[in-house]
């Protein structure tokens, strides 16, 4: 774990494959996504396509949970609140670099994969709720 990912914010989180990131419709109704991400610091990092469901409830509400889970979704530890924010393509670099730093050889193969199918790519940025 490089230097840059030694904090106390999100403890159930360390040492983590995947995540449920839980977002809000505007019925307030919580969606529960497990997801791959990458963490730096405070701040957690997500990328999903841009027209994803979590991309537009992110939209209109950034309150998030978070919690360890397994590739299905399955709960592994206990879920924190935190703020999502959809990062402008101008920021996407320092998101990219985190995951594929994480994900290595399993993600350059998803982003090929993303690439062929014309996937447009979006990455979330999560911050411990205050």
């Amino acid at each position: 774990m490089s230097q840059a990912s030694e904090t106390t914010a999100w403890p159930a989180l360390r040492k983590q494959q995947f995540m449920n990131l839980f977002t809000y419709r505007k019925s307030g109704a919580a969606v529960k996504t497990p997801v791959w991400f990458a963490q730096r610091g405070e701040k957690l990092y997500v990328f999903t396509s841009a027209d994803a469901g979590k991309i537009k409830r992110v939209r209109n509400d950034a309150r998030v949970l978070v919690g360890p889970a397994d590739r299905t979704g399955n709960p592994l530890g206990p879920t924190a609140e935190g703020q999502a924010r959809l990062l402008p393509p101008e920021e996407h670099a320092a998101a990219k670099a985190a995951l594929d730093e994480k994900y290595g050889l399993m993600k350059l193969m998803f982003d090929v994969a993303g690439t062929l199918r014309g996937m447009n790519r979006a990455y979330i940025e999560i911050t411990p709720a205050e």
